[in-house]
């Protein structure tokens, strides 16, 4: 029977699915002479389903009137092929993702033909069998609606008691096979946004509520294991461990976001069971006991993965219960957490911070019994933690800040950079953590002025205005006297061991906190900012007569703008990931102690760096309007006898072939192949901050005058006349650009190992020693002259400091000591 369906006939006609349906219908047993026309016939109603749906009602009509859902349960249960049973998940998805018809859906899912598929205990060590099963499972969840979930549920007096799709579905939620856990993870976050009532319930008793219980514990796991790579990261370095890290990365804030969809269907009970699970599995026993300067022995996550989980977990999931309690753990030595309700930290802090899901319960009880629960997990999970110690992990963050490594103090700018970022803080937490920005203190007092509240008239308009007058109760307002986040900033920017990227994340810290005004600093800052500005401006002035000062300018003039627009940007713009990759260790530090000028280089435009911050805060700091452009003389005239102006050069341009006046140049010879010398005639010219190594020939038509074949820079050569040979200078030619990007600190994630490159070498041979010692000394002279014209450019910039009395900045600042 089975050849004649092989037989010619419309492909997609009615009666096409009226044979193949009534030839299936005589199928009795499935074996090796039948299974290829079982199969074929499958997929043929997948297509034929697929196109009258879109087409022909009476095909559906013809669907359900023969019971063909009916006849592919027979068939399985008679079909024991792995091979049938991947073909008929896989007819099922494409007849399900395809249907648009509501009527059809609704027939689908109306018999128990679907729960009957979804219940049956397929072979699930084959992998191909459980991708397919996935995949059905996932394209019903895709036609959930208030409509049709109901059809898949089983009730007992208006309570669902039954759910196959979803109690299956989780089963797999932690598969080993990343594209199952994502399908999964679709379906589940397809049953919640449905908002049924019933279900949601469903979802949230015991033992389905257990669902998100492991999901917390295999989201610590991955963090756990993401410590255990960053570990092994920091003794070996390679592109490999860097590429674990961040695929490491990716799958715990795909995690993350999944955790922050799961919430956001605004189930109440889930909202709260995830934040439960969250605060007590990894937060509290983990990340925050990793938060401490002293070693520990017991089982932590490390600094660096902790700063790093913080960051995420703030940034991704927005509960703004969590927001808040993780900030009083921050603040908090455990003897200050009250376990009762009606002793609230900061007058209201838990159960007000816990409004937005406290007000989704209906009866006020329950409220209060929530709020008294959050007190009990923070009071008892606090005192697991510190474990009887006097401390606090907002003081681990703001001593990393100050004495902290690289790596440490990045991680902490980001963890405070996020909880100011952070909308689901109250302003109240962020007030005690010193992070709240002066203009909000400023709109508090306002309100609290305008409303008439005790002294707010005085906090608002008082000459010491920029105190902070706590309105925190007990203990904690004698916590909140210890807050220095300010003098932590300050104390940052006086280091000389942090990167200049780094200062700069810190620079955006401080001006948000403080956007228009100097009064929050007193004489002890001013002093630090003060000696660290003037350091840094002797480091630019040691690069004034350095390898790269011909680009010094330009350097600096490039690295204004970006300080400027990176410190007063609305948002930190870095990635807490870069702060688990690797330390960037430049290719050119080995060459460090043979002078290369690419390790000087980089270390120019570090310094530089450095300078721009740190010039933009003393500015700043006087209370002045940051320019956009650097005060630099860009143009500075070249003595009329220099050698420049003696070979005709106008503009501070020279490039091969170029003429010029030949006068005072010294004949030599170089190889540039081996054994090829050639005859040239060597001067060295400056012209403003530019300055040139010259090889010219003389124009046998032109006598005097010649071309220059050879030009490189003159800054940097390094001249030295051979110790054995004293007829023999040696010239070390650099590029006459940087060869390199801007400085990075965290190149980890490159999977390419840059290869250093290598100075040039020129030997100039001359006549005799008296020449070479006549080349060398115009050499030094020009180097001289081009340095002298680089500093005269950088007269406006320096002249800041020198040019305000600082005997008056304690009285500008009204005598302010406070922090």
């Amino acid at each position: 029977m089975w050849f004649s369906f092989w037989r010619s006939r419309d492909r997609l006609s009615l009666d096409e699915l009226r044979f193949i349906v009534d030839q299936l219908k005589k199928v009795q047993v499935v074996n090796e002479v039948n299974k290829e026309f079982v199969i074929e016939a499958l997929r043929s109603i997948a297509e034929l389903i697929t196109y009258g749906d879109q087409h022909d009602a009476a095909y559906f009509e013809f669907f359900m009137e023969k019971q063909v859902m009916g006849e592919f349960v027979r068939i399985l249960r008679i079909c024991e092929s792995l091979i049938f049973s991947r073909q008929l998940l896989q007819t099922m998805s494409i007849i399900i993702q395809n249907l648009k018809n509501d009527h059809s859906i609704y027939y689908m899912f109306r018999n128990e033909h679907v729960n009957y598929l979804i219940a049956y205990p397929f072979d699930f060590g084959n992998e191909e069998l459980l991708s397919y099963y996935i995949s059905f499972l996932r394209a019903i969840s895709g036609k959930l609606n208030n409509d049709t979930i109901s059809l898949l549920v089983k009730t007992k007096i208006d309570e669902v008691v039954g759910f196959p799709l979803y109690v299956e579905a989780i089963r797999f939620a932690l598969h080993e096979e990343s594209m199952i856990r994502t399908a999964v993870r679709a379906l589940t976050l397809n049953v919640y946004h449905v908002g049924d009532d019933s279900v949601n319930r469903f979802v949230s008793r015991a033992p389905h509520s257990d669902y998100f219980l492991h999901l917390i514990e295999f989201f610590r796991d991955r963090c756990i294991h993401l410590k255990s790579i960053v570990s092994n990261a920091k003794k070996s370095q390679s592109a490999e461990l860097s590429s674990s890290i961040l695929c490491a990365v990716d799958e715990i804030e795909d995690n993350l976001y999944y955790i922050s969809d799961v919430v956001s269907a605004g189930i109440p009970d889930v909202g709260r069971l995830i934040m439960d699970k969250v605060l007590r599995l990894l937060i509290f026993p983990l990340v925050l006991p990793s938060l401490r300067t002293e070693a520990v022995n017991e089982p932590s996550l490390g600094a660096v993965t902790s700063l790093y989980l913080l960051c995420c977990i703030l940034r991704i999931v927005k509960i703004k219960d969590l927001a808040n309690i993780v900030a009083a753990a921050l603040l908090c030595h455990p003897e200050m957490i009250p376990e009762s309700a009606e002793a609230k930290i900061n007058g209201n802090l838990l159960s007000h911070a816990s409004s937005d899901l406290a007000s989704q319960n209906k009866d006020a009880n329950n409220q209060n019994s929530m709020s008294d629960t959050k007190n009990h997990i923070l009071h008892s999970a606090l005192n697991h933690m510190y474990g009887g110690m006097r401390f606090a992990p907002r003081e681990a963050l703001l001593s990393f800040v100050v004495s902290g490594d690289e790596v440490q103090v990045s991680g902490s700018l980001n963890v405070l950079a996020t909880l100011l970022q952070t909308k689901e803080l109250d302003e109240s937490m962020a007030d005690a953590l010193g992070i709240l920005p002066q203009y909000k203190q400023h709109k508090k007092k306002l309100l609290q002025a305008l409303v008439g509240e005790d002294s707010a008239e005085e906090q608002l308009f008082s000459s010491e205005g920029n105190k902070v007058k706590d309105r925190i109760s007990g203990e904690l307002d004698i916590y909140l006297q210890k807050l220095k986040v300010l003098d932590s900033l300050v104390s940052l920017f006086c280091r000389s061991n942090i990167s200049a990227e780094t200062l700069w994340h810190g620079g955006w810290l401080l001006r948000q906190l403080l956007p228009y005004s100097k009064a929050e600093f007193n004489s002890h800052h001013l002093t630090l900012l003060t000696d660290s500005f003037h350091h840094s401006t002797a480091r630019v002035l040691e690069e004034a007569r350095g390898t790269w000062l011909d680009l010094l300018l330009a350097a600096i003039c490039d690295q204004w703008r970006k300080c400027k627009r990176a410190i007063e940007a609305s948002s930190l713009r870095k990635d807490p990931k870069c702060i688990l990759l690797p330390p960037f260790k430049s290719a050119y530090d080995e060459h460090a102690s043979s002078e290369s000028s690419f390790a000087a280089g980089e270390r120019m435009c570090e310094a530089v760096k450095v300078f721009a911050l740190l010039h933009h805060l003393h500015i700043f700091s006087l209370g002045k309007v940051l320019p956009d452009q650097p005060p630099v003389f860009s143009d500075v005239d070249t003595p009329e006898k220099s050698r420049a102006r003696n070979a005709g050069l106008n503009l501070p341009e020279l490039k091969p072939n170029a003429e010029i006046n030949l006068v005072g140049t010294i004949p030599c010879r170089i190889a540039f192949e081996r054994s090829k010398e050639r005859h040239f005639l060597f001067l060295a010219l400056s012209m403003s901050s530019c300055g040139w190594l010259v090889l010219a020939e003389e124009l046998p038509v032109k006598p005097g005058r010649g071309l220059v074949r050879v030009v490189a820079p003159l800054a940097g050569c390094n001249p030295r006349v051979d110790d054995k040979h004293l007829k023999w200078l040696h010239l070390r030619i650099r590029p006459s650009s940087f060869p390199f990007t801007e400085t990075a600190i965290y190149a980890g994630h490159s999977k390419v190992k840059s290869k250093a490159l290598v100075d040039g070498r020129w030997t100039l041979a001359f006549q005799d020693e008296e020449s070479c010692k006549k080349a060398m000394s115009m050499v030094v002279e020009e180097m001289e002259l081009q340095s002298c014209m680089v500093e005269k450019s950088l007269e406006p910039l320096l002249e800041l400091d020198r040019s305000t009395d600082d005997s008056r900045l304690p009285e500008r600042v009204e005598d302010d000591n406070t922090v």
